[in-house]
């Protein structure tokens, strides 16, 4: 027999609370591990999660248990029991000590079963999931660097938890009152205001172009009630005690005075050494408060910064390092955000400044500060929650910004040079205006997305916009080229040679072809309809168990504690390449009579993994996800499946000749290069009115023109066509007019 008595003197911090071990022997001679624990009134445990299974045994005190952002009241005497992976805390909300035991152990099957879970995985099942693409500054519009990372991540995010029955949400805004907007609307010669709506329109349509399509859209400048409620919001921080008047020192130009700040002055980064603008490092995502630039200098003008003395309204946020550290544990917290919380907080002090100089923005309701407006980063963290409130309206739902619910499931999406904002400075400001709220958030950081190695940049025109290159023909291949290359978790590279060559390749050569095979083959074999599956394999068996394996890593990598479109891309061509693999090896015996009923199950199989593509696409491309699913007559992708399974028989299969993926871009300087290069032709270029007979082509290379064109396109020109009389621009607009009559012939189909 082993007794173990609670002893207060034994008691140390653990868990942001009071524990003390029991000794029971090891874990190994009695199965689990125990501790006493003692929380205080006003305290509560750490938010965290593990695999182990735990057992909380409560004997005295009340509070709240709070599970996956689920309140319970607890009264003692009581037993709790936490599954793996389930977020809980102790909330001690009565007058006395909570005393409780805590068993846990491991259970390997258990955990394992529990982690995979989607619906059930932090409740994203049953209560409401706001998803926020980070608000874009209306000073331009919006480029594919930008809609790699947190427009299109949000957008198939959504989707996903959609078709997995989540109460989800896409919200979105523009950040008008940007000091950048103001700096833009100087330059182009309008007001910050015209300049704030008319970029903000351009973003919505490139959203649009994109088929990213937010359920509530705030613009900050026009949304009625924002500004009154902003001023509210920051009364709240000024109420807390922690946000005052402080004179501080701060930059201003030299010859003019102007106060210096984020797009006004720039200068070595205090943190890493790296060039940067006011206020935010891109490199190390450290802030800088701009007297603390190394070799300042003004964005206009030579003169010298000079450093003085102004009084703003200050927050000291090294005061809310242990805030921070339970705020990181509660949700999804990346490295990147941890390891940029643990260097900030590592500093002595980080005192910033909530409002600043400027003719652009809200004011405070107070007027102990002249001139000043809301730091735009403070209209960030209320944006979001104020972005929930109007949704609410439209739905008939009472939320609230003032009375913010632990029960709601906020998800951000995010570059990394906005995680400070987000992750850091937003939960702070939460903590002082609503201190009860404990919020629950998930953080998806992306790194910068480059364009031929180099920086997306407006002003030195290297830069591709999204209104310029996304047509309704080619959204869905843009989409799966920004997932499969976005910057997840480095520096990524755009360039169109290598996207051109990836729907080349990859969306037309390997999946359009495969697709268009295995139509052709039901129709030439079963009459155009779903065979049955006849006898089995072993090597059919682990065909459909690599299937369902395939759905588990989609699932996975595209579900909220692994999302990943970096991983989902490839799954999917994965999924593709496989089912190459097994249909080659099946083709041996396709043919063969007495091998009929074996041949028809490889083909049933193969349908089966169509039908898996068509649903697991759905978030990436939607577009090409319903064509498939038309052509199966298999339904709209509505519901992410949870096993895999076969097409009925006998249902109608036009696959055969569909065009799901065109050649992106203008044929003519392809057709126009590749001319030049076989023909070795000298000059930069080909007279597009001139014929291949012309430019003294020969059949050989024809036949090799004809492959290289069959190879880009899917479409087979005629040799005659060719060597005949049309020039290059003709066969450009042959190719296209192959396109229209397919696309009627679709039509006509279904």
């Amino acid at each position: 027999m082993i007794i173990s008595k609670y002893d207060p003197g034994h008691l140390h911090r653990s868990f942001g609370i009071e524990l003390g071990d029991i000794d029971l022997g090891t874990v190994e001679s009695f199965g689990v591990g125990a501790s006493f624990a003692r929380v205080p009134p006003g305290r509560r445990s750490d938010p965290h999660q593990h695999d182990e299974t735990e057992t909380f045994v409560i004997f005295a005190g009340q509070g709240d248990i709070v599970a996956d952002a689920k309140r319970t009241p607890i009264t003692a005497p009581m037993v709790v029991q936490f599954e793996p992976f389930e977020t809980h805390y102790l909330d001690n909300t009565g007058n006395t000590d909570i005393f409780f035991t805590t068993f846990y152990w491991r259970d390997t099957t258990r955990a394992v079963q529990k982690a995979p879970q989607v619906k059930e995985r932090r409740r994203f099942g049953d209560r409401p999931v706001f998803v926020f693409s980070t608000p874009p500054t209306p000073n331009g519009g919006l480029h594919i660097g930008h809609l790699s990372g947190p427009y299109l991540g949000t957008d198939a995010f959504v989707r996903f938890q959609r078709m997995n029955g989540a109460d989800v949400y896409h919200l979105a805004a523009t950040d008008d009152f940007q000091s950048y907007v103001a700096e833009c609307a100087r330059r182009e010669g309008r007001s910050p205001a015209q300049t704030a709506e008319l970029y903000a329109t351009e973003i919505r349509e490139a959203l649009a172009a994109m088929d990213i399509h937010p359920d509530q859209i705030n613009h900050t400048s026009r949304e009625p009630g924002y500004q009154e409620a902003l001023r509210a919001f920051f009364t709240s921080l000024v109420e807390s005690g922690k946000v005052t008047r402080q004179e501080g020192r701060a930059l201003f130009d030299g010859d003019t005075g102007q106060y210096l700040y984020e797009p006004y002055v720039g200068g070595g980064c205090p943190g890493c050494g790296n060039e940067t603008g006011g206020n935010i490092c891109e490199i190390c995502g450290e802030p800088n408060v701009c007297v603390d630039l190394v070799d300042p200098r003004p964005a206009a003008g030579t003169a010298t910064p000079r450093a003085g003395t102004i009084v703003r309204y200050m927050l000291p946020l090294h005061e809310f390092r242990a805030a921070l550290r339970e705020h990181h544990s509660a949700g999804r917290a990346p490295a990147k955000v941890r390891e940029l919380a643990h260097r900030l907080f590592s500093r002595d002090r980080l005192d910033l400044a909530l409002t600043h100089p400027s003719d652009w923005g809200v004011r405070p309701a107070q007027d102990d500060v002249p001139g000043q407006v809301i730091w735009v980063w403070i209209e960030l963290a209320f944006g979001f929650i104020y972005g929930i409130e109007t949704l609410g309206r439209t739905l008939g739902q009472d939320w609230s910004a003032s009375r913010p619910q632990d029960d709601w499931k906020i998800v951000h999406f995010l570059g990394y040079d906005n995680t400070f904002y987000h992750s850091i400075l937003s939960p702070a400001l939460y903590k002082l205006a609503s201190p009860s709220w404990t919020p629950d958030v998930d953080y998806h950081v992306n790194e910068f997305y480059l364009l031929d190695g180099d920086k997306f940049s407006t002003s030195r025109r290297h830069v591709i916009w999204g209104k310029d290159i996304l047509t309704p023909d080619n959204v869905d291949s843009i989409r799966y080229y920004l997932a499969l290359t976005r910057p997840e978790t480095s520096r990524t590279n755009f360039t169109i040679e290598q996207y051109e060559a990836t729907v080349t390749a990859t969306l037309i050569g390997k999946w359009q072809n495969w697709l268009d095979d295995l139509g052709a083959r039901v129709s030439r074999r079963y009459g155009g309809t779903a065979p049955d599956a006849g006898i089995w394999t072993p090597e059919h068996t682990a065909f459909f168990a690599s299937l369902q394996n395939s759905l588990g890593v989609l699932t996975a990598s595209l579900g909220q504690d692994g999302f990943s479109l970096n991983q989902a891309a490839r799954a999917l061509d994965d999924l593709v390449a496989n089912t190459l693999r097994f249909r080659d090896y099946e083709a041996l015996t396709a043919a063969l009579p007495e091998w009929k009923d074996e041949s028809r199950t490889a083909i049933a199989l193969e349908l089966a993994a169509a039908k898996l593509l068509a649903n697991c696409a759905a978030p990436v491309m939607p577009r090409f996800a319903a064509k498939l699913s038309a052509a199966l007559h298999v339904g709209e992708p509505a519901l992410w499946p949870q096993v895999v399974s076969l097409v009925p028989p006998g249902t109608k299969i036009n696959l055969a000749g569909q065009v799901f993926f065109r050649d992106p871009g203008d044929l003519l300087p392809w057709l126009s290069g590749v001319v030049s290069q076989a023909l070795q032709l000298p000059g930069d270029g080909v007279d597009p009115d001139a014929t291949l007979v012309a430019l003294g082509s020969t059949s050989m290379q024809a036949i090799a023109l004809q492959y290289q064109i069959l190879q880009r396109t899917g479409k087979d020109i005629a040799i005659d066509d060719l060597l005949g009389d049309r020039t290059l621009a003709d066969l450009v607009e042959l190719i296209g007019k192959r396109d229209q009559a397919e696309a009627a012939a679709e039509e006509v189909v279904l």
